[in-house]
């Protein structure tokens, strides 16, 4: 059973779904949960104390997928490019499913909803994580191809390509090709 927080929290999601979050109501919110307003007030203060919780759980789920995807991925024996696909696959659909992951991903930095870099959080996450598992790729090497790999990523996230199966190929191919040593 969902506490009324949880509930809050979902309605709101919701409700940020079907309209921009300025014309979302308070009392809408509270009517959707199925809690009094006064509950709402109680839990979240005020609107702005709504979206920071909201805000500060998609931003948590987001990135608690990102280490799920990177570790399974690495525990299949995956190579580097397909344990950053995994994170990619991860990323197209929680910035479809969620618009504040969206925002926070690719909105104007003076616009994006009150989340930590999740970008930022993204690299430094796969970076560590391929590290560990390919420790002699190198850092400087596993950085700039996270780099690469996250800005085509991006561009997936605004321009979709025909499917997230196609997409993330495209990553595993790019993060293959920088990761490359020449023989010799």
């Amino acid at each position: 059973m969902p506490t009324a927080r949880d509930s809050l929290l979902d309605a709101a999601f919701a409700a940020l779904g079907n309209r921009p979050w300025t014309a979302v109501r308070m009392v809408e919110v509270a009517a959707a949960a199925g809690v009094s307003r006064q509950t709402l007030y109680n839990e979240f203060r005020s609107k702005d104390g709504l979206a920071r919780a909201l805000a500060r759980r998609e931003a948590e789920a987001y990135l608690a997928g990102v280490d799920r995807a990177l570790e399974l991925a690495g525990r299949d024996g995956g190579d580097p490019g397909e344990c950053f696909a995994a994170a990619a696959g991860w990323t197209l659909r929680s910035a479809r499913r969620s618009p504040l992951v969206r925002a926070g991903l690719t909105g104007p930095r003076a616009h994006r909803p009150p989340l930590p870099d999740l970008v930022g959080a993204l690299h430094l996450r796969a970076v560590d994580a391929l590290e560990a598992g390919f420790p002699q790729l190198g850092r400087d090497g596993i950085a700039w191809a996270c780099e690469a790999a996250i800005r085509l990523t991006l561009s997936y996230v605004i321009a979709p390509a025909p499917s997230d199966e196609d997409a993330c190929l495209r990553v595993a191919q790019l993060v293959r090709s920088l990761l490359e040593r020449p023989e010799g």
